[in-house]
């Protein structure tokens, strides 16, 4: 007969013995009325250590330390599974060798027809685990005691709620609250009423329970009433399932360390307006230098002027011709200065690096000089660029003329173009570095270099490593403010001996629109009958355009305000161009247009200033379809313009 069938065959009580003979996991053995053993399964051997027939026959209460054995807890768990039904209990037990081990017990009486027969009796040894929650409690106890020895940190416990469950001495420390005044209390109270009314601490157990952590820093108030500035974390804490069932919160009281950045800020800023005054005084000591100098010549061609005679016509002429160059001179100084403070009004097109650096071909032939090879490297399909031509030719003139000056025994200049890219790592270098795509024009020449230590200098106004009287050293500031104006970048590099190259980027142009070249104007003259309204509150410039346009055969009607302009506006008067100043005193010349558009729809508008401030640019370029004639101009710039507007070309 198979083993299966020997099994089904022998009834229900042989099934339930051989099951019970096969575990190995748990002791399970029977026990008459007095508690004797009469029964052992392999599992009972493993654990107690005593053969089936060593064990039958011994009472139970020997598996029992001896301190229980005298207790009587043998016989109480008896009597407990007896009248209860079971006797479950934890506890030691003794092995045959003597040794010990955790048991978990389950006593359960025997009964047959109500008469208590014997007792059921399942051991399972728990060592592994009690030593394992002697240690889990141990670690905690430790942590509970490394906690709340900790004084620098506060370290605490809420609830789902937000509610403070522990408190260490760093948090009574840092806090002010004993643990009885503050555990049950919501940690909100930590917090300023500012911070309450916006939902901060609310905020900050939200944030941790869907992130895991909430890191921040600010004000947190004491007990007193006093603030500190505080590094705060709050950790989730989840159960098994992963529900949130609290927060850990660790506090740092960092007020000092806030100082301490306050005070290095506001030394760094103090040291920034010590060496912005520095460089304000270095400029408007070189303004003045320059200035009075031009000044000088100025004044002193006009008093020429003055006490010459009608018949001294060659001296008249020479004092005109000074006079007439240091007042250029001097035009070409302040927009020097606003191309440093990137405040002049730029007009940037479309333009094509290759085609400008090759028109400037003979200019530059002609400015080096002989001595000075002039060699190009440009690149195919170099990106297009938006920038005011007129500027970058200034600028590139401006680096030629350096480099020139660095080679007095003649060499080499060469003017490069390329297509790149300004990566992220690079832009890092320069907060003002946009990572993007470039055109760049480069300049290098191979003259005597420039100095390590005056090279971080070079873009500072008014300095200059040339000797006196050959160079104002506002050259390389008026490039380096063109390009930022232009958001373009600028860098210089050089050595000693070995030459010098300065490159130019410009963002890429992506948009390509196509460009018309503006037709000449070939008689830049008034037509018959043609009037302008020429608005300007200084009395002197005011007369000049007057004069000039009255002799370039205009009628011209004058006005100082802008009121008095609008009242002219709102009257009869023919008017063909409005020719405003946009500081004016009051309302802004843009605001004039603005009314006049509207008194007379279409109205020609041609402004003048000498700084435009944000009337007219905005981001350091010219409003769309806004004309400029900036200050100072000169007879044939007025006449260009004026005819240019009325003309719409």
């Amino acid at each position: 007969m198979k083993n299966s069938e020997q099994f089904t065959a022998g009834g229900a009580d042989d099934r339930y013995r051989l099951l019970v003979e096969s575990i190995t996991d748990y002791a399970i053995y029977m026990l008459d009325a007095s508690g004797v053993v009469i029964s052992w399964n392999p599992g009972a051997e493993r654990f107690m250590g005593y053969s089936k027939v060593d064990a039958v026959g011994r009472h139970f209460s020997e598996f029992y330390p001896e301190e229980d054995r005298e207790a009587g807890a043998p016989l109480k768990a008896l009597k407990a599974a007896a009248e209860l039904g079971r006797s479950e209990a934890e506890g030691w037990r003794v092995r045959k060798d003597g040794a010990r081990f955790w048991a978990h017990v389950i006593i359960d009486p025997v009964r047959k027809d109500g008469e208590l027969i014997g007792f059921a009796k399942i051991t399972r040894d728990l060592t592994e685990r009690k030593q394992a929650e002697k240690d889990l409690r141990r670690s905690e106890e430790q942590f509970r005691i490394l906690v709340q020895g900790v004084s620098d940190y506060a370290i605490f416990l809420l609830d789902r709620e937000g509610r403070v469950s522990s408190w260490n001495a760093g948090a009574q420390r840092i806090k002010g609250y004993l643990p009885h005044e503050i555990i049950g209390e919501h940690f909100s109270h930590f917090y300023s009423e500012t911070d309450q009314a916006a939902g901060v601490p609310r905020e900050g157990l939200a944030t941790a329970a869907r992130d895991g952590r909430w890191e921040t820093e600010g004000w947190r108030v004491r007990k007193d009433g006093s603030q500190f500035w505080a590094h705060v974390l709050i950790d989730a804490i989840h159960d098994d399932a992963g529900e949130v069932i609290g927060f850990a919160k660790v506090t740092r009281d960092i007020t000092e360390r806030k100082q301490a950045q306050q005070q290095l800020e506001e030394a760094r800023e103090a040291l920034f307006q010590s060496q912005k005054m520095e460089a304000v005084g270095q400029l408007t000591g070189g303004v003045a230098h320059d200035f009075n100098n031009l000044l000088t010549v100025i004044i002193g061609g006009l008093e020429t002027i003055q006490r010459s005679k009608l018949t001294d016509t060659p001296r008249v002429e020479r004092a005109v011709d000074m006079a007439l160059h240091a007042a250029l001179r001097a035009a070409g100084l302040t927009s020097r200065l606003l191309a440093f403070s990137r405040k002049q009004p730029l007009s940037p097109t479309q333009t094509d690096l290759n085609l400008l650096v090759q028109n400037m071909t003979d200019l530059l032939h002609r400015t080096l000089g002989e001595q000075i090879e002039l060699e190009g490297m440009l690149s195919p399909s170099l990106w297009a660029v938006e920038v005011d031509q007129n500027q970058l030719e200034s600028a590139i003139l401006n680096l030629a003329v350096n480099a020139r000056d660095a080679m007095p025994g003649g060499g080499k200049l060469t003017l490069e173009t390329a297509n790149t890219t300004l990566d992220r790592t690079y832009a890092e270098s320069d907060s003002e570095v946009v990572p993007g795509q470039y055109t760049m024009v480069a300049v290098t020449d191979t003259g005597v270099g420039i100095p390590k230590e005056s090279l971080r200098r070079v873009f500072e106004p008014f300095y200059t490593t040339k000797e006196v009287g050959q160079g104002t050293g506002l050259g390389l500031s008026m490039v380096y403010g063109f390009v930022k104006q232009s958001h373009g970048h600028v860098t210089i590099y050089s050595e000693p001996g070995e030459g010098t190259t300065v490159k130019l980027y410009f963002p890429r142009l992506r948009a390509i629109e196509e460009t018309f070249p503006i037709e000449q104007v070939a008689h830049p003259t008034g037509s018959e009958g043609e009037v302008v309204l020429v608005v300007e509150d200084n009395a002197d410039v005011r007369n000049f355009s007057r004069l000039s346009l009255t002799e370039l055969g205009y009628r011209v009607i004058e006005a100082s305000d802008v009121e008095t302009a609008l009242a002219i506006l709102k009257s009869d008067e023919r008017i063909d161009l409005l020719f405003t100043d946009v500081v004016l005193p009051g309302r802004s010349g843009r605001e004039l247009a603005d009314d006049a558009s509207r008194v007379r729809p279409g109205l020609k508008v041609l402004y003048t200033t000498g700084y435009s401030r944000n009337a007219i640019v905005h981001n350091g370029r010219l409003d769309p379809n806004v004309q400029l004639l900036s200050k100072p101009f000169i007879f044939e710039q007025l006449a260009m313009h004026v005819r240019k507007v009325i003309d719409g070309t």
